[in-house]
């Protein structure tokens, strides 16, 4: 549905993909998904080098904002087209205490073949590495959906285990039968990132990003912004 690719992209996203959804989603009504992917804008990444800062928090919600919108859009067009849509805006969506979700953003983006998990838990592309903020939205309009990707490209690399401050990445490699607490260890990451916050910012938050900053395929997009 090209509209709807050209009316996303117009919207502020710098990736988006189509997912089939069938079998995966409880939602059996609406059985595909949109994929929606915005960069961080790398001179905000190199910034976080030594820790997270106001610049990179900052951005972190400008980026969600956006988000929500460009998914709110995209699936309000296909509701004015006669489709039933549900955007998985940071509002609707709901954590567990582990924080997980029932559909990841990431499992759309696997299955719209845009990406796949890092070692690091977080979704990675060719073009952003892991330099993204993510969104989706289901629908039952009938999508080109990309060719699902299973397996991970993260290979023998790993920086993001040897570089994550609170020691939460196992270093298993990603495969689509994997569970996330097998190559992640989620509250870690979370009462990490809570401590060097307060140290950094004087806030406990839930960011970090150092396994953003040193993913190869991030560091391959900032050296194509830079040049």
């Amino acid at each position: 549905m090209k509209e709807l690719k050209d009316l996303i992209l117009s919207s502020g996203a710098d990736l988006v993909g189509f997912a089939d959804l069938n079998g995966i989603n409880k939602i059996n009504e609406m059985p595909y998904g949109v994929f929606v992917a915005v960069k961080i804008p790398a001179q905000i990444i190199m910034s976080i080098h030594d820790g997270p800062n106001i610049s990179y928090f900052d951005e972190y919600n400008r980026i969600n904002d956006l988000l929500n919108k460009i998914v709110t859009t995209g699936a309000q067009f296909l509701i004015n087209n006669g489709y039933k849509a549900h955007a998985q805006t940071s509002t609707m969506v709901i954590k567990n205490d582990n924080f997980e979700t029932e559909l990841p953003h990431k499992t759309i983006g696997t299955r719209s073949g845009l990406g796949w998990i890092g070692k690091s838990a977080l979704f990675v592309t060719k073009e952003y590495g892991s330099g993204i903020r993510i969104s989706s939205f289901l629908t039952n309009a009938e999508l080109d959906c990309g060719k699902p990707i299973e397996e991970s490209f993260c290979g023998d690399c790993v920086e993001c285990v040897k570089y994550c401050p609170g020691g939460a990445i196992t270093g298993k490699l990603w495969n689509v039968k994997t569970e996330r607490c097998e190559i992640f260890d989620a509250k870690k990451c979370a009462d990490t990132a809570k401590a060097i916050t307060m140290e950094k910012m004087n806030k406990k938050l839930t960011i970090c990003g150092k396994c953003i900053e040193i993913c190869p395929y991030t560091k391959k997009y900032i050296n194509k912004e830079k040049t």
